[in-house]
């Protein structure tokens, strides 16, 4: 018998190669809880067109990454083969041929970082292969896939492990993980305000899940909700790019954030996709496109009618309605109706059940949480004027216009600082984002703060409260005079999500 070039077995990929959780896949996932490996199993890099998917990657931060090819060979197969090197071999260190592999690992790694990244080394998983079989295999086998480079069937974990970091050792001048990872996969790369960090197992599970028809996704804030919206659109369009996708965000002004980070993201992961087919628009934009479809005057406002809701209208393929619950409930069942037979994902949709989940909170982990039963007014003035010491670090005032007013004079004779309000209605191009700003509940979505004041709770909504107690980075204070309702429900939500947050643990296996 004699087996093809070693060349093209590894290097001619036709389709997507699905590995199964074998036992070694097993193995190699155990490992990971009890060391610094990251696993990530048919993975795909996306780099300007195209896309390369790579069955079984696992990445060390001290070393580099393992590229990994399953092969289901078995003893009676090779024992009496008979291999050769490929040309492209002759000259190489490395014996095992992933050519492809490297090169786009490289590549990605010079466009966006402007180095070679970190160094690469190939494995093969002998899934009906032991070592003691592979000892009574041709020499010229023995040569090409040197033993060292094999992980067999029988191979224990505490040898896979060692087989591993003899590659090279311990180099603590490497990129860090999230780095590194981040870098590769577009996909997985949760750009926040002060970093960028890979998404968790959950967040992951979202991205990748082909959605069914209507979806229910249920997300705390901080969960990175907006930013996981925009990387399904990005991988939707870039597999489709006919595919039209509209994003719904509440108000002008989130949209615009949104259309920026959408940017900021593609800029980031240096892929070429068909932007126009991603739209993020507000309900009232999205209803007056119906309106003129059927030749009707612009709505002032967010309502619907029964001829709305009966007129069959195409808005897209796939549509994504973010902070539903910030929405009127007519908007969200005329959206149902709209999508009965298109695809529809409704993020945190009062009255729904979830189909997915996104429960840790990233935000809630980092930053200092206080309520103030005091003079508010004061307690106001005093914080601003504090917090605002660091031109570094910014602070959002959240209340009621009366209450902004008041502030506002008072405060001109206390700091030089001038606080900016924000509208909402306004786009993001007339908007002063300066150190200080002040804002209505209704006025903040997608607005983010190192420090958040929280003021006239009692007269706001649930939802909206919750939403605006969720959107600083380093701390949220509650100032009140009388404790109402609504205090008493965040105080209580608060502590349950901190209690959450403490007893959580998160997987490192991400596959």
């Amino acid at each position: 018998m004699k087996l093809p070039l070693l060349h093209s077995l590894f290097s001619k990929k036709t389709k997507k190669l699905t590995v199964p959780d074998t036992i070694l896949i097993k193995k190699l996932k155990n490992l990971s809880s009890q060391s610094n490996l990251l696993i990530y199993k048919d993975v795909t890099i996306y780099h300007h067109t195209n896309s390369y998917s790579i069955p079984l990657l696992v990445i060390d931060d001290l070393r580099g990454i393992y590229v990994f090819e399953t092969k289901e060979w078995t003893y009676d197969e090779l024992k009496n083969a008979q291999v050769q090197k490929a040309k492209k071999q002759e000259t190489s260190a490395n014996t095992l041929a992933f050519d492809n592999t490297h090169a786009i690992i490289r590549q990605k790694f010079n466009e966006i970082t402007h180095n070679d990244g970190v160094p690469i080394f190939n494995y093969l998983l002998m899934e009906n292969l032991n070592a003691d079989e592979y000892e009574h295999l041709n020499d010229s086998f023995k040569e090409l896939l040197p033993k060292e480079k094999i992980i067999f069937s029988d191979s224990l974990q505490a040898d896979i492990l060692q087989k591993l970091q003899d590659a090279s050792p311990e180099n603590h001048t490497l990129p860090s993980r999230e780095k590194i990872v981040t870098t590769l996969f577009m996909q997985y790369a949760i750009l926040d305000v002060h970093q960028t960090h890979i998404a968790t197992q959950e967040q992951m599970l979202f991205i990748d899940k082909e959605l069914a028809l209507h979806e229910y996704l249920e997300g705390v804030s901080g969960s990175g909700k907006s930013n996981l919206l925009l990387l399904k659109a990005i991988k939707e369009t870039f597999h489709n790019p006919q595919k039209k996708t509209v994003i719904v965000k509440p108000t002008h002004l989130a949209c615009d954030i949104l259309k920026k980070k959408l940017l900021e993201i593609v800029e980031y992961a240096i892929i070429e996709i068909n932007l126009s087919s991603i739209e993020i628009i507000t309900p009232l934009e999205l209803l007056n496109r119906h309106q003129a479809k059927l030749k009707r005057e612009p709505l002032r406002t967010v309502e619907v009618d029964d001829k709305l809701l009966h007129k069959k209208f195409f808005a897209a393929d796939f549509i994504m309605c973010d902070d539903a619950h910030l929405l009127p409930l007519e908007f969200l069942e005329y959206l149902k109706q709209l999508q009965q037979k298109r695809e529809l994902l409704l993020v945190n949709a009062p009255k729904e059940q979830a189909t997915l989940s996104l429960t840790k909170n990233f935000r809630m982990q980092e930053k200092s949480i206080e309520f103030c039963k005091t003079n508010p007014h004061a307690k106001a003035m005093h914080l601003i004027a504090a917090k605002i010491k660091n031109e570094q670090e910014s602070v959002m005032l959240v209340s009621n216009s009366l209450t902004r007013e008041k502030l506002k004079d008072d405060l001109a004779s206390f700091i030089e600082k001038e606080p900016q309000t924000i509208e909402s209605n306004r786009p993001l191009l007339e908007q002063n984002f300066s150190q200080l700003l002040f804002c209505d509940y209704g006025d903040i979505n997608e607005i983010q703060s190192d420090h958040i004041i929280l003021m006239d709770l009692c007269f706001s909504s649930k939802n909206e409260i919750e939403y605006a107690f969720n959107l600083s980075t380093k701390s949220a204070t509650v100032l009140y005079e009388e404790e109402c309702q609504e205090i008493k429900n965040l105080r209580k939500q608060y502590e349950k999500q901190s209690s959450q947050e403490r007893s959580g643990v998160e997987s490192t296996t991400l596959a």
